[in-house]
């Protein structure tokens, strides 16, 4: 008759760790249920009878007080498979991000955008290298791989042939003649309606504002004008838009400098900033045109300073003629200049280069790296 199975002769510090494990408790009711089975082995009880104290099958029971002489404390942890093995490997991982970033086109399908399953398809119907991947599990390493579903973007890529030397030619200006540098733009249309915006309100009862459909009132624009070095913003608004009143915004920027030394303006494209009249003129005063590049006014710096203007005077606003309109303006561009390092003000203009710079993909007022522009091209 074959022995009955019970534990080995537990040493002092076995017995001692066994009935810590006991009196402790814990979460691990693995490790807790495989102490009271050896425990109660040590203190005589038989197989059936530690069976039914554990609520255990008897062949489970001999199977720990097995393991246990075999291997001593190390067996009271469970050794946990781990699940079922992986079926991607890391390369695998690789190709499925490579795909899923490539426009379907370039591949051969007749879409412009994947979708979870077409995607999932795809890789399983890819003859070369085909990968078995579940929609959901695809939708995981997406994610852990940190792409996300994102609406396209557009912007106009600038064709201009000498891009870099007038970029150069405007960084010089605004960072080493700082205090000889303007900048000179238009903003409008500036109409007479009600503008929406955003205010402080009760929950559920918003500003509103009336509508208006017949607009008797005409247009105005806005000539701006701005000293990078002493960070003032002026302008007027005017009825027309043409080369007598680009002139007349320039000959207000040379005036606060009539000393005669050379100022540099950067000004856009615009066919109103290059008559022959405004040459002549420049050359007379000694005043360097800046132009910037075809499809890239983003390069002008008074750009940052009319989403402020915009957002503060503009936006939730309800003018009833131009006078007022311009009136508030005004005031507006005074209380900027005297405040020019407000805080609303600084994150007004981060926000308006940081859309200048999500539009463009470069930083303002510099070049896109080689590796964007290879992008881009």
């Amino acid at each position: 008759m074959a022995e009955p199975v019970r534990v080995r002769r537990l040493t002092d510090q076995e017995g001692q760790k066994l009935q810590r494990i006991v009196r402790r408790g814990g979460t691990n009711s693995v490790r807790y249920r495989r102490t009271m089975m050896l425990l109660a082995s040590a203190g005589g009880n038989r197989v059936p009878v530690i069976a039914q104290l554990v609520q255990a099958d008897e062949d489970t029971v001999r199977d720990v007080i097995h393991k246990f002489n075999e291997s001593g404390l190390a067996w009271l942890d469970p050794k946990w498979a781990g699940g079922r093995p992986r079926q991607l490997g890391s390369d695998d991982e690789d190709f499925v991000i490579q795909t899923a970033t490539t426009r379907p086109a370039k591949l051969g399908e007749p879409f412009t955008r994947w979708s979870i399953r077409k995607l999932a398809d795809h890789l399983r119907r890819n003859i070369t290298r085909p990968v078995r991947i579940g929609r959901e599990a695809l939708r995981c390493l997406l994610l852990r791989r940190g792409i996300t579903f994102q609406r396209s973007k557009t912007w106009k890529e600038s064709s201009d042939p000498h891009f870099d030397a007038k970029l150069d030619r405007i960084e010089y200006a605004i960072n080493e003649r700082p205090d000889r540098t303007f900048a000179f733009d238009e903003f409008g249309p500036l109409g007479i309606r009600p503008t929406a915006g955003s205010c402080w309100a009760k929950q559920g009862r918003p500003d509103r504002l009336p509508a208006t459909y017949h607009r008797t009132h005409g247009a105005t624009y806005f000539h701006g004008c701005y000293s990078v070095g002493d960070d003032t913003l002026w302008g007027v608004n005017r009825r027309h838009k043409g080369a007598g009143q680009s002139l007349a915004a320039l000959k207000s920027i040379r005036a606060p400098r009539p000393d005669g030394a050379p100022i540099y303006v950067v000004l856009d494209n615009l066919s109103a900033h290059k008559g022959s009249k405004i040459s002549q003129w420049a050359r007379r005063n000694k005043v360097n045109l800046c132009f910037t590049p075809t499809n890239a006014s983003w390069a002008n710096p008074i750009e940052a300073h009319f989403g402020p203007l915009r957002q503060f005077t503009l936006a939730n606003s309800h003018h009833p003629n131009h006078t007022v309109q311009t009136r508030e303006l005004h005031r507006y561009l005074r209380w900027r200049n005297r405040n020019a390092r407000h805080p609303d003000l600084l994150a007004a203009q981060r926000r308006e280069r940081a859309r200048i710079r999500s539009e463009k993909g470069i930083r303002w007022g510099g070049r896109p790296s080689p590796r964007r522009r290879e992008t881009n091209l």
